[in-house]
C-alpha cells in the first residue's frame, strides 16, 4: 500500500473534515476509473438497501450509514484529485449476489457496503483499505434453544446468498452432518422476516449485521445475537482490478481518516449513539482486531 500523509481539520460547525494531501497527486489519465469518471462528470457508487448501520436508506430514501459516510470522505478525495468539485454521484443498489459483477462491468465504480475481503475474491475485483472487523455469529429469539452452532444440528436456518456465512454455513452442515435445512435470501431485510415467520430457528450473519438487523423488529429486545464466532470478517470497499492510481485514491482518503483519528468519531457515531430507524444504540465497543486495523492500515484479507 502507498505511503499516506494526511493533514486533517475538523470543522465543528459544518461537521465535515478536510483532508490536504490525504493522498499523493494520482496520474489521472493513466488510471481508467478516474479518467471516466472525470470524463463523465460522475461516478457511481455502490450501496446497501438494509444493511444497518452501514449502508442503508432512511426516511427520505437516502443512504446513510458509517459505510457511507466513509464513502463521502473517498468521493471528496476523488474530487480533488479529478479536478470536478460539481462531481455527480450516482447511487446504485447493489445486493450479496450481483455487487461483484456490476463492479466487473464497470455499473459501479466503488462499492461501499458491508463486503468481505477475501482472496479468492481478489481475483475478481480489488479492496480497499479494510475498514471493519466482524465475526460471523447467529440471530435468534430470546428463549430460543440454540445458544450455539452445535445447536442448530436438525434445524433450519437462513443467510444471505452469496456471502461468506453461506458458504461457511454449508461447510460446516456437510463437515458435522448436522442436517441443518439452509435456506438463502437476498438480503438482511428478507432473511430477519424468514426469521421472524418462525420458518427457521436462526439467521447467520456477521454479528453487527445482525444486531443492525434486529433494530427492524417491533420489539427488538426479543431477539438476541448469540454463538462462537465461525470467522472474523475484514469489510472493505470493491473496486475494478489493475487500477492502481485509483486504488491509491481510494487507499488515501481512508487510510487518512483513521491516522487523523477521525474514524473514531466516526464510529462512535454509528456505534454508540442512537441510529435510524429507531434511534437505538448498538452499544457496541471497537474491538481489538478493530483497533490494530485503524493503527496500522492495511489491504489484507484474513483468509
Amino acid at each position: 500500500m502507498n505511503a499516506v500523509k494526511a493533514t486533517c481539520l475538523s470543522l465543528t460547525l459544518a461537521g465535515t473534515v478536510l483532508c490536504t494531501g490525504a493522498a499523493q497527486a494520482v496520474d489521472v489519465a493513466s488510471s481508467p476509473t478516474l479518467s471516466k469518471i472525470k470524463s463523465s462528470g460522475t461516478i457511481a457508487i455502490g450501496h446497501r438497501t438494509s444493511s444497518i448501520p452501514f449502508s442503508y436508506y432512511d426516511s427520505n430514501q437516502k443512504v446513510i450509514g458509517f459505510s457511507q459516510d466513509i464513502c463521502d470522505r473517498v468521493v471528496d478525495e476523488v474530487k480533488r484529485q479529478t479536478g470536478t468539485p460539481n462531481l455527480q454521484v450516482h447511487m446504485v443498489p447493489v445486493t450479496s449476489q450481483n455487487r461483484i459483477s456490476l463492479v466487473q462491468n464497470g455499473t459501479v465504480d466503488l462499492e461501499c457496503g458491508v463486503t468481505t475481503n477475501l482472496k479468492s475474491r481478489q481475483q475478481q475485483v480489488a479492496f480497499s483499505t479494510t475498514f471493519f472487523v466482524a465475526g460471523t455469529r447467529l440471530l435468534v429469539k430470546k428463549g430460543s434453544p440454540v445458544h450455539d452452532f452445535p445447536d442448530l444440528s436438525g434445524k433450519s436456518v437462513v443467510t444471505n446468498a452469496g456471502t461468506t456465512s453461506e458458504r461457511i454455513l454449508r461447510r460446516l452442515n456437510d463437515e458435522k452432518k448436522a442436517n441443518i435445512t439452509i435456506q438463502s435470501a437476498k438480503d438482511y431485510g428478507e432473511s430477519f422476516l424468514i426469521l421472524q415467520s418462525g420458518r427457521v430457528a436462526a439467521f447467520m450473519m456477521d454479528d453487527v449485521l445482525l444486531s443492525g438487523a434486529r433494530t427492524l423488529a417491533p420489539n427488538p429486545s426479543e431477539w438476541v445475537v448469540v454463538g462462537t464466532p465461525q470467522s472474523f470478517e475484514a469489510y472493505a470497499f470493491m473496486m475494478r482490478k489493475d487500477d492502481p492510481g485509483f486504488k491509491q485514491v481510494v487507499d488515501g482518503a481512508m487510510t487518512g481518516l483513521m491516522k487523523s483519528g477521525e474514524i473514531n468519531k466516526l464510529y462512535a457515531k454509528w456505534f454508540a449513539a442512537p441510529v435510524p430507524p429507531k434511534q437505538i444504540n448498538f452499544e457496541l465497543p471497537m474491538s481489538e482486531p478493530l483497533k490494530k486495523a485503524y493503527a496500522n492500515p492495511n489491504d489484507e484479507a484474513f483468509e
